[in-house]
């Protein structure tokens, strides 16, 4: 299966991330991928007021994102936010495109290194998969990437890979965080990783202020032994390339670790 990912930067107007997505999705169909997935955080970057960017999923910018994923005969990935019951939002990616409408809710919320995604974000619940042309994949977000139990629950339910849209925070460290936890991640599961963040904005001439996570990019793809396969340095660039779903078999006869687990999952 052929796969994009689409590490781009964001603003704060939904409208033209609309067309940010628009155009790299129109990119990454013209390179035969049938998935294209962008960062979390797609809709409105963080440091937005969210609460007043928030939209259902029957919204005008979820229904965009669907009729250019319909236009482009693609499936679409994308993160945004929705209205949740208690006031907050939930930071939700959107799957839209042929054969596929699914969201996922992140359920691990950001509340570390000095920022407090929980003030305004409610966490998820559910955990998501999605089948892309006969393909399980599964949906996470951010910093879910550093809790392995969600990894291999898309592995038990039968996803080959694991789509993670990001927008990484800077500072010391978090770049080789990001790269330790994504191949971690992929070797627990022994699940491909599809690990997109958004692009770091000083490579675009953006100046970020205040403690939000804003993205560093490094965006990568990972094999399930673990492996980098392809990896993005900082600026905004599409990356596509094929992932070998016969790959995961053989991985896991040669490292069962999912069949010999003693302790929870």
């Amino acid at each position: 299966m052929r796969i994009a990912l689409s590490q781009l930067t964001t603003g704060a107007d939904p409208e033209k991330n609309l067309r940010l997505i628009e155009e790299w999705t129109s990119r990454a169909a013209e390179a035969s991928a049938r998935v294209v997935v962008f960062p979390e955080a797609s809709m409105a970057c963080f440091g937005t007021d969210l609460t007043a960017v928030a939209e259902p999923l029957d919204g005008p910018w979820a229904t965009a994102v669907r009729e250019i994923a319909e236009a482009a005969h693609i499936v679409v990935v994308a993160g945004m936010f929705t209205p949740a019951a208690d006031g907050r939002v939930a930071n939700t990616l959107l799957a839209t495109g042929p054969g596929v409408e699914a969201s996922y809710d992140k359920i691990h919320l950001y509340d570390a290194f000095g920022y407090a995604e929980s003030e305004t974000v409610a966490p998820g619940e559910r955990i998501v998969t999605i089948d892309v042309a006969g393909v399980r994949l599964g949906l996470a977000t951010c910093y879910d990437v550093r809790f392995p139990e969600l990894f291999r629950a898309h592995a038990d339910a039968g996803a080959m890979a694991t789509l993670l849209a990001a927008s990484w925070g800077a500072g010391p460290g978090k770049a080789d965080q990001w790269e330790l936890l994504v191949r971690a991640r992929a070797l627990d599961a022994t699940v491909w990783v599809a690990a997109v963040g958004q692009a770091d904005p000083a490579a675009s001439g953006v100046v970020a202020r205040g403690t939000a996570p804003t993205g560093i990019g490094h965006s990568a793809l990972v094999g399930p032994d673990g492996t980098l396969r392809h990896r993005l340095d900082a600026e905004p660039e599409l990356l596509v390339a094929d992932v070998d779903v016969d790959e995961v078999a053989a991985v896991r006869e040669k490292i069962p670790v999912l069949a010999n687990r003693r302790l929870g999952v």
